[in-house]
């Protein structure tokens, strides 16, 4: 009885949250607002605010209901609050609700999935991803995700291996292929099970600083047994293959994560 509850329970919140979705992208000043940040991801308020035709309390509302959906997330710089696109959501809601009838429709979904996610803008000094998801289950098995080779193989298709103590080296490893390494960094920071910064960087352009970017992974323990993952990928070469790379992955490697860390079972990256 306890394990059907617990079922039923997880099947009531993934409608919820695709409800959430759904609602959120019907109103055309939220698509609106999310067409403005894909043209420039991290706006202000203010910056949002501009041509949007409608009252500052307005358009906060707005951003409220998609903040409260997911599709975008916040973070702050000095006294700003900046607003990142945040296509998990989208991946999440193709997953569990349209992938298993409408497989042949992949791309379709893709486009749409791009079409919301970050295009740098090239005037910036570098470029930010800010991706959040929320997973049942607990900070330590969230850190245990990413930092145990074993686990992260399930579900991400590499291995991450290092001791894990600032200032060591970690290794992205991809078994049973020629050239196996092919993301590496230093651990900045480690503060488990709450906080993980690393570098990140292609093995070719490792001893390029200006190639270095930064993973910073947040993880926050909610009310109602959920956790909260964010993952904000920064200090990137705006329009770099990497950066074009990282719109791409992350959203995947987070809903794979979701997925077995409630379910046992990744998307086989």
């Amino acid at each position: 009885m306890q394990v059907f509850t617990c079922i039923l329970s997880a099947m009531t919140d993934d409608r919820t949250d695709a409800d959430k979705v759904f609602k959120a992208l019907g109103d055309p000043a939220r698509r609106r607002l999310l067409d403005r940040l894909h043209l420039k991801n991290g706006r202000t308020l203010t910056e949002l605010c501009e041509s949007m035709e409608m009252t500052r309390q307005s358009v906060t509302q707005h951003l409220g209901l998609l903040e409260e959906a997911n599709l975008i997330s916040t973070a702050r710089r000095g006294r700003e609050k900046l607003h990142f696109i945040n296509p998990v959501p989208l991946h999440d809601v193709y997953e569990r609700w349209v992938h298993k009838f409408e497989t042949g429709r992949l791309e379709l979904l893709y486009d749409l999935k791009r079409s919301l996610e970050r295009k740098e803008d090239m005037a910036d000094k570098s470029a930010s991803f800010v991706y959040v998801t929320y997973i049942r289950t607990t900070p330590e098995k969230v850190y245990e995700a990413i930092t145990t080779p074993e686990i992260a193989r399930r579900y991400w298709g590499h291995e991450n291996v290092s001791d894990w103590r600032p200032g060591s080296t970690w290794e992205h490893v991809r078994a049973n292929v020629e050239r196996p390494v092919e993301i590496v960094g230093k651990v900045v920071q480690a503060e488990p099970p709450h906080k993980l910064i690393i570098t990140w960087s292609a093995v070719s352009k490792a001893d390029d600083p200006d190639e270095e970017s930064r993973v910073i992974f947040d993880i926050e323990e909610q009310e109602g047994g959920m956790v909260r993952l964010t993952v904000t990928h920064d200090q990137l070469q705006p329009g770099s293959p990497m950066a074009k790379g990282i719109g791409k992955g992350w959203p995947l490697v987070l809903s794979s994560m979701k997925s077995f860390l409630e379910t046992g079972t990744g998307m086989g990256l």
